[in-house]
C-alpha cells in the first residue's frame, strides 16, 4: 500500500498485486476525473467513509455479473410483468446518486460513504459521457435506481437505491437488457452481497478479472450520454430463472 498525493500524475497506482488481503491499494490522492478513469482502467476503485482518506481497493476476489448471466426470480418476473414501473436512463444523474447517498437501514448512524466530493466527481464523470445512472419510475415519481461508469464493454456498477421493493432490482434488470444490445461482457460488482448474488452475480480470482478487463476494454462500448426509456413490461423476456 502506498500514499498518493494529490496532484500526482493519475496513473500512479502501485500494482494490484500489492494490495493488502482486504484489497486496500493506497490512500489519499484525489477524485480527479483523470484519476478515477484510470482507476477503473487498472481495477481499482474508491470507497472511503466520512473523517477518512481516499481509500483506493482492489479486492480478491471480485464480484462480477455477465448480462448473459443475469437470474430473474418469479417474483421479479411478476413485477415485471405488472408493467407499473418505467426505467429510463441518464435524465437524473445528480438525483440518483443522492438517493444512494441516503440514510439507510444498514446506516443507522447517517448515510453511505458517498460525500459530496464523491458526487462532484461522477457528476463530472457524466458530463463527460462515462459515468450513467439508471432510473425506475412509478408514474412521475423516481422509486429506484443505479449508477455506475462504463469503459470499453464493461460497466463499473457503484450503488444503488430503492424505494419501494424490487425498484432497483429492476433498474438493473433493463440495465444488463441493454448492455447485452451493446455487446457489453462484465458487469463489476465489486464487492459480493446477498442482492447481487440472487441476480446471477458470482466471484472470479483478481487475476481472472484484471485478464477479462483487459479485453473488455478494448471493445467499442457505448460512450456518450444514454438517453433510454424502457417499460418493465418489455423486459419479461430478459435474464434466466434461477
Amino acid at each position: 500500500m502506498i500514499i498518493l498525493r494529490p496532484g500526482a500524475p493519475a496513473p500512479s497506482f502501485p500494482p494490484v498485486e500489492s494490495a493488502t488481503p482486504e484489497g486496500l491499494l493506497a490512500v489519499g490522492g484525489d477524485l480527479s476525473s483523470e484519476r478515477l478513469l484510470a482507476a477503473y482502467r487498472h481495477g481499482i476503485f474508491p470507497w472511503y467513509n466520512p473523517g477518512q482518506p481516499i481509500l483506493w481497493w482492489s479486492p480478491d476476489p471480485r464480484a462480477v455479473l455477465y448480462p448473459e448471466k443475469l437470474k430473474i426470480s418469479r417474483s421479479l418476473r411478476k413485477t415485471l410483468k405488472r408493467g407499473q414501473l418505467r426505467v429510463t436512463f441518464d435524465t437524473c444523474f445528480r438525483e440518483v446518486m443522492l438517493a444512494c447517498a441516503a440514510p439507510r437501514e444498514q446506516y443507522p448512524g447517517g448515510g453511505t460513504w458517498i460525500n459530496d466530493d464523491m458526487v462532484e466527481a461522477y457528476t463530472r464523470l457524466h458530463a463527460m459521457g462515462y459515468a450513467h445512472s439508471i432510473e425506475t419510475w412509478r408514474e412521475h415519481r423516481l422509486v429506484g435506481g443505479l449508477y455506475g461508469v462504463a469503459l470499453g464493454g464493461v460497466f463499473f456498477g457503484e450503488s444503488m437505491f430503492s424505494r419501494e421493493t424490487d425498484a432497483s432490482k429492476v433498474a438493473l434488470v433493463a440495465l444488463l437488457g441493454k448492455l447485452r444490445a451493446w455487446k457489453f461482457v462484465l458487469v463489476d460488482c465489486q464487492i459480493p452481497s446477498a442482492h447481487l448474488t440472487s441476480l446471477g452475480a458470482e466471484e472470479i480470482p483478481r487475476s481472472a478479472f484484471l485478464t477479462e478487463l483487459e479485453h473488455a476494454l478494448k471493445l467499442p462500448g457505448q460512450p456518450g450520454r444514454w438517453q433510454t426509456e424502457i417499460a418493465t413490461q418489455d423486459l419479461t423476456n430478459t435474464g434466466n430463472q434461477p
